[in-house]
């Protein structure tokens, strides 16, 4: 019997629907090295050309006009993708689609992003008979995500499984898992043996994410960082924006022995053990990392839409807050400052980690691919019986 094969499906939209994919397939190979996983952003798979262009449009729009995302985003909320739409998609990728998985042979399909898993829907509904996972990636559950053909829904909350429900998914189609995350996330280091590790001060530190969509830029809440240099070890986190990197490297205000500026790293887990504060645009996976270590955030600059509805949860419960005015930063860093412990839900409104469907269980950074990882071994037991009672299996 050959190893079982998951194929995992994304798109570029964003950072985080790609490495909740990644985060998938190396939490499963920790777990069974026997399964074989494949990622793939599969509109840049399938048009290397064109994908580049509509990325960075999307970018683009996300930047220059964020209150068009949103008001497109609530319009079409409780609306699942039209019949134009699916056509389109289908007409585009349902060839080579069709192709991919006829060559790679997956016993599962993953999809982490609602393109891929509408695809599949419509190649299950043509006949293709292997089981769609789809994970959704956000506090959130837009109705584009829904189709019928989905074989189980893995969602963040108790809340997003109700979202489903409440459009008609059967409750036994929807688990709560919470979002997955690099195994890296699933377990914490001492601070001040990663800090030396990292080669930087033992001190009060503050990891600022999201320099790649223009976070860092917002010179307002720089200045204001910097004013606490002295006090607070400050690191920048710019990703994949270099040329924010270099100026910010030449600037005479950044160079300060307290405060680090560094580019894309593979490191965010050791940075986020190193750190006692986390300031960040509330995208699903960054918050879910930063859950998962157990490690207070600063909400800025969300995007109307799912990072509202991430950041609503988050600040709801008290694993962070919304920088609304310059005094809720001033406060953090001066209890830092003090020496002042600050805790994961210093907020009013304290909550226990998200709860699965039946309320017993907290969140388990694990749990979603524990939860795929099972889903293979139980069919292949069932192969297994198949095969024992004489009847052929085609595994």
């Amino acid at each position: 019997m050959r190893k079982k094969r998951v194929l995992i499906l994304s798109e570029g939209f964003g950072s985080g629907h790609t490495q909740a994919g990644y985060a998938l397939a190396a939490g499963m190979k920790r777990m069974n090295p026997n399964i074989q996983t494949k990622v793939i952003e599969l509109g840049s798979f399938l048009n290397p050309t064109v994908a580049p262009w509509i990325l960075s449009a999307y970018r683009l729009t996300i930047h220059t006009n964020p209150g068009l995302v949103g008001l497109l985003y609530r319009k079409q909320h409780d609306k699942p993708l039209s019949k134009l739409t699916t056509m389109a998609l289908h007409r585009l990728f349902y060839h080579h689609t069709a192709e991919i998985i006829e060559h790679l042979r997956p016993d599962l399909i993953v999809s982490t992003h609602p393109i891929p898993t509408n695809i599949i829907s419509r190649l299950k509904a043509a006949g293709l008979d292997i089981p769609l996972y789809t994970v959704i990636t956000d506090y959130d559950a837009h109705a584009s995500w829904i189709n019928a053909e989905v074989d189980r829904f893995l969602v963040s909350t108790d809340s997003v499984r109700q979202l489903l429900l409440d459009r008609g998914v059967y409750p036994s189609n929807v688990q709560v898992t919470g979002i997955p995350v690099h195994p890296d996330f699933w377990s914490t280091e001492d601070k001040a043996s990663v800090r030396r590790k990292l080669n930087i001060k033992n001190m009060p530190t503050v990891f600022i994410m999201g320099g790649g969509w223009g976070l860092v830029s917002n010179n307002q809440l720089t200045e204001q960082l910097i004013q606490w240099k002295e006090h607070v070890q400050l690191v920048f986190c710019l990703g994949s924006n270099q040329k924010l990197l270099d100026k910010m490297k030449n600037d005479p205000k950044f160079q300060h022995e307290n405060i680090v500026l560094m580019g894309h790293t593979r490191e965010i887990s050791k940075w986020m053990d190193a750190s006692d504060l986390l300031v960040t645009k509330p995208g699903g996976m960054t918050c879910t990392e930063a859950l998962a270590k157990g490690l207070p955030m600063l909400f800025c600059e969300s995007l109307p839409g799912q990072e509202e509805m991430n950041r609503e949860y988050f600040v709801t419960r008290g694993y962070g807050e919304a920088l609304k005015n310059e005094n809720v930063i001033e406060d953090w860093l001066c209890k830092l400052a003090c020496g002042e412990k600050i805790d994961m839900q210093r907020g009013s409104q304290r909550t226990s980690m998200p709860f699965d469907s039946n309320g017993t269980d907290s969140y388990n950074p694990s749990r979603c691919a524990t939860e795929l990882v099972n889903m293979l071994d139980y069919t292949a037991q069932q192969a297994n019986m198949l095969t024992t009672h004489g009847i052929p299996v085609g595994i």
